[in-house]
């Protein structure tokens, strides 16, 4: 039976990993489940300088998930690159490395330092805000988009797979755009916009006042956004939004997906990836799939 799949000449042992800012660098996480199992480590966003994040509070349940404004809270890429890549080298897996930035000049800043690094894949958050452009992400305009991927590509060693927002109006468009630019790999969703009040306390329920809504509340727009996008472009997709069980990650394959990303749930449960990979073996043998790409339904 073959689990592997390709991403831009990276092989995975299985079409399934980590999504950013859920995992940490796997420290926290391997005391539970033996990182070589996992097809990729996808890392926490990881800036040029060190940033702080949001104030508190910034995490709030849901029904059906959990808003979070972190803020992209990272030590930089200098304590990044001495302390996380190493200990991720120790394991048999792929590393995804999420970059983010507030401008151009940022992202290139950290992809020229990874160039050297033991890095498989690098990942370009685009739903940063813009600050030269007055906040908007350089995911929700298309031009942007393209011309943040150009500029990453011109200077990156390894692949590069760049992860849409779903806050736009058309997100085919933002796909195309980052596919114009250079993207090796697509990946999505990130985060929708959300926002909660406490009633008790007469205020929000997050400092940030609006807030990013995961988890699996998100599964359906998530697999609706992967499937449009999988038929609008040619390169690689990888779904993400809400997967907790193998029978989710199924959906997302079925949808078209080459790979798949398993986030909030790892805060429930810090073994749901590994279940979902065993759950998508158990689907295959099931079915009598002999390789994963078979999931996806014909077009």
């Amino acid at each position: 039976m073959k689990l592997n799949v390709n991403l831009a000449g990276v092989e995975l042992k299985n079409p399934v990993m980590t999504a950013s800012g859920t995992f940490g660098s796997g420290m926290e996480y391997s005391d539970f489940l033996d990182l070589s199992s996992l097809g990729a480590v996808v890392t926490k966003g990881v800036s040029n300088v060190p940033w702080s994040g949001n104030p508190t509070p910034r995490i709030a349940e849901v029904t059906g998930g959990m808003l979070n404004a972190i803020g992209l809270q990272n030590p930089g890429m200098d304590v990044f690159c001495e302390r996380d890549l190493p200990f991720l080298k120790q394991y048999n897996t792929k590393v995804i490395v999420n970059v983010c930035g507030k401008t151009t000049e940022d992202y290139l800043a950290v992809v020229e330092r990874l160039a050297d690094e033991p890095a498989d894949l690098l990942e370009i958050n685009i739903s940063c805000p813009n600050v030269k452009e007055g906040g908007i992400a350089f995911g929700q305009n298309p031009k942007s988009a393209e011309a943040i991927t150009a500029a990453v590509k011109k200077v990156a060693k390894q692949p590069v797979i760049m992860k849409l927002s779903p806050n736009v109006t058309d997100i085919t468009e933002m796909a195309r755009a980052v596919e114009a630019g250079g993207a090796d790999v697509i990946s999505l969703i990130n985060t929708l916009t959300g926002m909660k009040f406490d009633i008790h306390r007469r205020t929000f329920a997050i400092a940030n006042q609006t807030a990013g809504l995961s988890g699996p509340a998100i599964k359906p727009v998530a697999v609706r956004m992967v499937y449009q996008t999988v038929r609008a472009v040619k390169v690689p997709v990888i779904g993400m939004g809400g997967i907790r069980t193998a029978e989710d990650a199924v959906e997302f394959l079925m949808a078209g997906a080459t790979a798949v990303s398993v986030g909030t749930a790892n805060f429930e449960d810090p073994c749901a990836t590994l279940k979902v990979i065993q759950g998508i073996e158990e689907y295959m043998e099931r079915h009598g799939f002999q390789d994963a790409a078979e999931i996806r339904l014909a077009e």
